[in-house]
């Protein structure tokens, strides 16, 4: 039998987003994201809050206070994740300053939102074997570098998480386009950057168009980081028979796959015969 994974709902497709940095910018990105019905995950930095300078707050520029950082990511459906409590360059840092730019990260993020904070991206895409370890040790199951493959392969080392793509790639709108046509493997596309980089360049259309393009879709699953790395660990703890025609879900999330062509359901705890 030939076996794939499907999203949930059986889809092929998934989109995702990262922006880093905790900008006022964010407030306009997000605005999008909630308009069009996607998903994003935005990593912060909780040493790094700005103060709510008249000026600024009104050019919607400069990092987030704690405040506006509460105010836009309290009761929303996208994710905060860890981005190092100074944005450090962590490759600069002995083992203990790593530890601390990581696990205050996290902690302080936890404490405002009341969340088990498991996601994390590298400031300034730089990491080592020592950033690499402190961050499984402190619960971190994924952190999203500054690379990028330009394809939809779904990602098998996620403390090293490559992008599809930064949304100043040249390639972007034919990336899209390929996304969006028909396939039977599974398609992740994950875009990153900075929501600063729109005002700085004047293109916030850049990121308007690929919204208007990729949203809306039946087809496609529209998911923060963590939730594809939580279906994905569901899809990968499937148990099979020896013969192959049992499967059994140990996990709380109801998995899809398709078999020989024909998407099948695995719910949650339970054995399927295919």
């Amino acid at each position: 039998m030939k076996i794939l994974m499907q999203f949930p709902g059986g889809l092929k497709k998934a989109l995702t987003f990262s922006y880093d940095d905790g900008v006022r910018q964010d407030i306009r990105l997000v605005a999008l994201f909630d308009k069009y019905g996607v998903k994003g995950t935005f990593n912060i930095n909780t040493g790094c809050f700005g103060a709510e300078n008249p000026e600024e707050v009104a050019a919607g520029k400069g990092r987030m206070s704690l405040r506006e950082v509460k105010e836009l990511f309290e009761n929303s459906p996208h994710e905060v994740a860890l981005h190092g409590f100074y944005h450090a360059n962590l490759t600069q840092l002995d083992e203990v300053g790593v530890a601390n730019e990581i696990v205050t990260d996290k902690k302080n993020i936890e404490n405002i939102f009341g969340t088990v904070t498991r996601g994390a991206a590298y400031a300034y895409g730089t990491y080592n074997d020592t950033a690499v370890r402190v961050l499984r040790d402190s619960g971190v199951v994924y952190c999203r570098t500054t690379q990028s493959v330009e394809d939809f392969s779904i990602p098998k080392n996620w403390l090293e998480l490559r992008s599809t793509c930064h949304h100043k790639c040249d390639h972007l709108t034919d990336l899209t386009t390929r996304f969006l046509e028909p396939s039977e493997e599974p398609m992740l596309f994950y875009v990153w950057g900075h929501s600063y980089e729109f005002d700085n360049d004047d293109n916030w259309s850049v990121m308007e168009d690929l919204l208007k393009t990729a949203s809306g879709r039946e087809d496609v699953w529209y998911a923060t980081n963590i939730e594809i790395f939580d279906y994905l660990a569901a899809y990968n703890a499937l148990k099979y028979s020896v013969d192959g025609n049992l499967v059994y879900n140990p996990s709380a999330l109801d998995v899809f796959i398709s078999c020989d062509g024909k998407g099948v359901k695995i719910p949650a705890g339970s054995t399927v015969k295919l």
